[in-house]
């Protein structure tokens, strides 16, 4: 069985799109080709009109593709500056590990490195924890931190992969406020694995459905969620 077989999907310039389906469905799997951690058996990938399925993963970054896990990869031990940094290790070349150890000092090119990535923790309401251990952040913070490292290679195309998972109610209704508005903030692209289907549905203006490797339906929430075969394969009968 292909993990993912003839799925042809397109992703607008601005738009937050939804990619949803049962687990094992390839969401993930999809993002492992697009940031060129698996290869591809065939077909292609192709990004702001140029083929990026030949790509080395390092280079797909530098094209303006970033992407957030399911599980986190916060260093515990790192501050949270120094964590949002490492997203910006493209742009900083042979200085990188300096910038890392001793953000706060650095040469002029790295210092306004430090500084966007200071912004950008600023957007993000993580500032006062800027220079404390991200391992003593409670997890929702963290998922934040985690979107900030990724913004910090400034992409254009930001790819989540249940980012609100893990996440209480009143903290998944502030973090769709905070997509909403980094995508308007940084004009940025978003695709969005999620299950939980408030939060798609209210986020969203385009869902991809992906069923056993293959792409189920696309449509507006409204249709998605009225589409029999999606029912049916992903969300249940209602009645």
């Amino acid at each position: 069985m292909r993990a993912l077989d003839h799925v042809s999907c397109e992703v607008f310039p601005g738009e937050i799109c939804g990619l949803i389906g049962p687990n094992g469905a390839g969401k993930t799997t999809l993002f492992n080709c697009i940031t060129r951690i698996y290869p591809l058996a065939g077909g292609s990938i192709t990004y702001a009109a140029e083929r990026i399925d030949h790509l080395a993963p390092r280079r797909i970054i530098a094209r303006g593709i970033a992407r957030t896990f399911q599980n986190l990869g916060v260093y515990a031990t790192m501050t949270v500056l120094e964590n949002v940094v490492l997203g910006a290790h493209h742009r900083i070349g042979s200085g990188f590990l300096a910038t890392v150890a001793r953000p706060r000092k650095t040469d002029a090119e790295e210092a306004l490195i430090v500084e966007q990535c200071s912004v950008i923790l600023r957007e993000l309401g993580l500032e006062r924890f800027a220079d404390q251990p991200a391992g003593s952040l409670p997890f929702g913070t963290l998922k934040r931190v985690e979107i900030a490292r990724a913004l910090a290679s400034r992409p254009q195309l930001l790819l989540l992969d249940e980012p609100a998972s893990g996440l209480t109610y009143g903290e998944l209704v502030e973090f769709g406020a905070l997509i909403s508005k980094i995508r308007d903030l940084f004009s940025l692209t978003v695709l969005l694995v999620e299950h939980n289907m408030g939060l798609v549905m209210d986020l969203c203006s385009r869902v991809l459905v992906l069923h056993l490797g293959r792409k189920l339906a696309e449509g507006a929430p409204a249709q998605i969620q009225s589409d029999p075969a999606v029912i049916a394969a992903y969300l249940g009968d209602s009645d």
